[in-house]
């Protein structure tokens, strides 16, 4: 909906709903949730609601449908496209879940664990872990993002090598839709061939056609051996060959492969207090290598004194560390977890989360680094992200003493030079933070014209109000 305002007797009306304590409108109260991480997108509303449960949600929905008020879902607000930001002149509502975080059961003989929508994700890292099992979805915001939203994101994080996304990782959902109806899909079967599979299609949805307020989450079992090490090689050929390698000798235990370049461990080393470069000598290129065993603590010393030894006897690694502490282990996570907040100090960053087959990436990398460069000369490039899986985070800093306003006025023709290359390697522009505002047009620009056209008959069919997230992801 376009309305730029709601009355009071609607807002009363809401509020009545879940109570004046849990229905904000002060100036103070909604300042955090109107504006995004990255500060690309700044928007408005009259007023925040807090249900607590199901019941709730489901009565704001129906209202919303009837009067026609746009509702715009928010969990943990960590998103990075704008698809949990209100717009911008407009009077969206936003519905937030942060009261709807329990954990409502955990099966450790089913390896299930059912959590409410707004459950913080490192919060159901430690439910499972007191089962004695792994919910293995891991991302440097764990501490305040939720459930809810990894979900309608299909995040990934940093063990979809050996895990996959949230899709993957999820057997079941409750959603309330946006006419107030609710749909109990909380199945907790591996195997269940009942028609369409309705679950995947509110994953990776972005709150655009339903709002998921509870869902079953896959669990496993608590590796015994974990093995991190830190290495350094001088190309990105090298990182591929070498990623080839430790996949042939662990299979399944390679739980990570993060690829890093030296200017993005300069600057976090620079600007990320406690960090530090745990090898002597300065290298073109890193990769972290992360893997676990279900066996032993032996298992994967093994593997990984394996790994590292053929690497270095194939010329591929130049130099190496081990983790020799659960405390070293994390160290080198944090390193990695910390590069995106380690470009702010360095001035603007064009940020783009693409995706290119894992054979591709060098010839992506090589082309994208020149074409880059042509294009601005002294921009200074920090390529990293999840080299197993294919997903870059291509973020270009801006040069050393540049206007960081007219830096930024470039974002779209960086986005036109990088996303060409990926589509032209067979990639997406998206690949787990997902389209919301920022790419919106740009998707419609690129995909066929049926696929958008299926995309809102199912936004359609689901939202014939159009009050669910309107203006994220696809257009009516």
């Amino acid at each position: 909906m376009s309305s730029t305002s709601i009355s009071v007797e609607i807002i009363n009306r809401f509020t009545a709903i879940v109570g004046e304590k849990f229905a904000l409108r002060s100036e103070a109260d909604l300042a955090p949730h109107l504006i995004e991480n990255r500060g690309l997108y700044h928007g408005s509303s009259p007023l925040l609601l807090k249900p607590a449960s199901v019941g709730e949600v489901s009565a704001i929905m129906k209202f919303a449908t009837e009067t026609g008020t746009a509702i715009v879902p928010q969990t943990g607000n960590t998103g990075l496209v704008g698809g949990q930001t209100p717009r911008e002149g407009k009077a969206d509502v936003i519905l937030s879940l942060e009261r709807m975080n329990k954990i409502r059961d955990v099966d450790p003989v089913a390896n299930v664990l059912v959590a409410d929508g707004g459950a913080i994700l490192a919060d159901v890292q430690k439910a499972a872990e007191a089962h004695g099992r792994l919910f293995p979805l891991s991302l440097g915001s764990e501490g305040s993002c939720r459930i809810g939203g990894n979900l309608s994101t299909n995040a990934g994080g940093t063990a979809v090598l050996a895990y996959g996304n949230m899709r993957q990782l999820c057997l079941g959902l409750e959603v309330v839709l946006p006419t107030g109806e609710v749909w109990d899909g909380l199945r907790r079967l591996k195997k269940d061939n009942t028609g369409y599979d309705l679950r995947d299609l509110f994953i990776g949805a972005e709150g655009t056609l339903g709002i998921i307020t509870g869902a079953v989450l896959k669990l496993f079992p608590q590796p015994l051996g974990h093995q991190v090490a830190f290495a350094g090689l001088s190309s990105v050929e090298d990182a591929l060959t070498f990623f080839n390698l430790a996949s042939s000798l662990c299979g399944a235990s390679l739980t990570g492969f993060e690829l890093m370049p030296r200017f993005g461990v300069e600057i976090t080393v620079r600007n990320i207090d406690g960090v530090r470069d745990p090898l002597e000598t300065p290298h073109e290129w890193y990769v972290l290598i992360d893997i676990s065993t279900s066996d032993s603590a032996e298992t994967a010393e093994r593997m990984m004194n394996a790994v590292l030894e053929q690497g270095f006897e194939a010329g591929l690694v130049q130099d190496a560390a081990i983790a020799a502490s659960l405390a070293q282990q994390k160290a080198l996570w944090h390193m990695r977890e910390s590069m995106s907040e380690a470009q702010k100090p360095e001035g603007g960053s064009i940020k783009h989360d693409v995706s290119v087959p894992v054979s591709k990436i060098p010839h992506f990398m090589n082309e994208a680094g020149e074409a880059v460069m042509a294009a601005m000369p002294g921009a200074r490039i920090c390529a990293f992200g999840h080299m197993g899986d294919g997903n870059i985070h291509y973020n270009i800093s801006q040069p050393i003493g540049a206007d960081k306003d007219a830096f930024i006025a470039r974002w779209h023709e960086m986005n036109h030079i990088v996303h060409g290359l990926v589509l032209a390697h067979g990639g997406s522009i998206s690949a787990e933070h997902g389209i919301g505002q920022l790419k919106r047009d740009e998707l419609a620009s690129i995909r066929p014209a049926i696929e958008m056209e299926l995309m809102r008959r199912i936004k359609h069919a689901f939202d014939p109000a159009g009050v669910m997230n309107p203006d994220k992801v696809v257009s009516l």
